[in-house]
């Protein structure tokens, strides 16, 4: 691992957010001691603390419940993500100075040096079956129990949300048919799916009124408060803890009026997991049926987890060989092989390979696949690579390379493919699918949707002028409501960063 020898500098921008969590004393300054390691997670941290300022106070100046649940599971969103990005952070630093002081990792051990490849993960198809007693169902009596409810799904710092779903008694199942995607899973990864709930109720109060929202822009004392919810943010807010305890980077609970969600459900899945069909895995109820926030559950979760290792999707070693089997010894080829997924494909030149073209044949590499370094041949005249093939009989081939240098590489390359095939066994039988998001839908929305944004941005001058019809034509059109620059700017920034 790379690691200075001088003192490290830190590097946190002058009156950027980050600097004031470091003056408020939320952050230790050491933490933040630059390094060649964790200079992606401080911007990272950084962009989420702004995204966490601007849901703060969208969260205080929302005049509708939709706006309000949304807010507060950006909220919660930014807050998980924030720690986690801290719990890696200080792990970083741990590291380093153990590296300094001439001391292993703090895990101890033999550490090997060779890595497995990670792997593209995902999880789709989330389904979650609810238990209403008869009377609720069928009859439809008694008083009507309406929760938002999201999952929050966490690999590593990787960590995201689903839409957000009402939920009452008149649906059977709790679905997020989205996929998820995670880039950078290891085999050893740990994801952790998350149920989180808010009681909805009818006659939502919000936290300003829309008069004292129109002279937010005026009053001093206004801006004041506005500053001081973007200074913190609120873990009652924001609903339980987030994964790995109490945080020390998020602020004491702000007085926010607003949805508060909780943590309902949540289970943990791992490698021995993933298959390419749905399966079932028992949750584990957070709470009790006293709760507002409570939902009748069965206890268990319905999905899709499938993993796309590296070593299946990209190339691990490609170049030109001489190939023969040893059912025709004679018979020497020239071809470009490409060494990916379950075989080494042979094409005739390099330039097939770019265009989808049959290769001419193919060895399959599998656990049952045995390579191995030939003794230097005197016929041959270099070192030789032998690979025997188990699938449909016992078949035995001899590589050669252009220079022992290149055999080398090669040998290389297949030993770390059959240390990653072994680490991430069964999603190396075969190329599992994975399906890609839908593109998020976009945050302009009409004004019968209630977008915050569209409700207070002011018009320009010209807007003035329209006549009601084009106003009709189009449905974007910001309402007349006077507000002060900074809160257009709050909005149109919280949008960015968030979307």
């Amino acid at each position: 691992m790379f690691c200075r020898n001088q003192s490290s500098r830190a590097t946190v921008a002058r009156g950027s957010a980050m600097e004031m969590e470091v003056k408020r004393g939320r952050f230790r300054l050491s933490v933040l001691e630059d390094s060649a390691q964790d200079s992606e997670v401080q911007q990272r941290i950084e962009r989420e603390v702004r995204i966490r300022e601007g849901a703060c106070k969208l969260l205080a100046a929302c005049s509708q419940r939709d706006q309000a649940l949304e807010a507060s599971k950006t909220l919660l969103t930014s807050n998980s993500r924030i720690l986690a990005l801290m719990t890696r952070l200080q792990r970083m630093k741990e590291e380093q100075a153990m590296l300094r002081a001439g001391r292993r990792s703090s895990d101890g051990g033999c550490v090997d040096d060779r890595l497995p490849c990670t792997a593209k993960l995902a999880i789709s198809d989330i389904r979650i079956p609810l238990m209403w007693k008869d009377s609720e169902y069928f009859k439809n009596k008694g008083e009507l129990h309406r929760c938002a409810v999201f999952c929050l799904l966490q690999v590593g710092t990787e960590i995201y949300d689903t839409e957000l779903v009402i939920v009452d008694r008149t649906l059977t199942d709790v679905c997020f048919e989205e996929p998820v995607i995670f880039s950078d899973a290891p085999p050893t990864f740990s994801l952790r799916v998350e149920l989180y709930s808010c009681c909805v109720e009818e006659d939502f109060n919000v936290g300003f009124s829309s008069r004292r929202l129109s002279r937010l822009g005026s009053s001093s004392s206004s801006t004041k408060r506005l500053s001081s919810a973007s200074s913190s943010t609120s873990g009652s807010a924001g609903g339980s803890s987030s994964p790995g305890g109490e945080s020390p980077v998020l602020p004491p609970a702000l007085s926010l009026r607003g949805p508060k969600y909780h943590l309902l459900a949540h289970t943990t899945l791992s490698l021995s997991h993933v298959q390419s069909s749905f399966r079932t895995h028992d949750l584990t109820i957070a709470d009790t049926e006293e709760s507002s926030f409570w939902l009748p559950l069965y206890g268990n979760m319905c999905c899709r987890l499938v993993a796309q290792p590296l070593c299946m999707i990209q190339n691990v070693m490609c170049g030109q060989l001489r190939i023969r089997s040893e059912s025709n010894p004679e018979d020497w080829r020239d071809a470009y092989g490409v060494l990916s997924g379950s075989f080494l494909k042979c094409y005739q030149q390099q330039e097939e390979t770019d265009s989808l073209e049959t290769p001419v044949f193919t060895i399959p590499i599998n656990k049952e696949t045995r390579v191995r370094a030939t003794e230097r041949d005197p016929a041959l005249h270099a070192q030789s690579i032998s690979i025997t093939s188990q699938c449909e009989g016992e078949t035995t081939y001899t590589i050669v390379t252009a220079t022992s240098e290149d055999t080398h590489n090669w040998m290389e390359a297949f030993w770390q493919h059959f240390y990653d095939m072994s680490q991430w066994k069964q999603c190396c039988e075969e190329l599992m699918k994975i399906e890609e998001p839908s593109a998020r839908k976009t945050v302009s929305v009409t004004l019968k949707q209630g977008s915050l944004f569209h409700e207070m941005v002011s018009p320009s001058s010209s807007s003035s002028s329209l006549s009601s019809s084009s106003q009709s034509r189009n449905p974007l059109l910001p309402l007349n409501r006077p507000v002060s620059s900074e809160i257009q700017s709050l909005l149109s920034t919280y949008y960015n960063d968030s979307y």
